[in-house]
């Protein structure tokens, strides 16, 4: 259970090692990820743009607005849509995660080590 009186989303930079793969492909390896934590939702691990290999992402049309963090902007790799986000202008109190991506655990394979 939560405590009400923790803010909703904290950031934890660490330097722990993550790296996400599709379908046997390297889309991201770092060791500089921001992971944000946000009530209700697990973690997310924001990873910088140079660190993910953009060239194999496709823009998606797909546009959502959080009311905590702000317009993101949605990518897809291959036949898999929308399997990362970026939020490029984030609100006030997460801009850390500015220009990183994230990707859906449920959609890339994640390790944290």
């Amino acid at each position: 259970m939560t405590d009400a009186s923790e803010p909703r989303i904290t950031l934890h930079p660490h330097a722990r090692r993550v790296q996400v793969v599709i379908d046997g492909t390297v889309l991201a390896d770092t060791t500089r990820a921001i992971e944000l934590r946000e009530r209700g939702y697990p973690p997310r691990q924001y990873i910088p743009r140079d660190d993910v290999r953009m060239d194999l992402l496709t823009p998606s049309e797909t546009k959502t607005h959080c009311p905590f963090k702000g317009d993101a902007s949605y990518y897809s790799f291959g036949e898999h849509k929308d399997v990362a986000w970026i939020y490029e202008w984030p609100m006030e109190g997460v801009v850390p995660i500015a220009k990183r991506v994230a990707f859906y655990g449920e959609k890339a394979d994640q390790k944290v080590w």
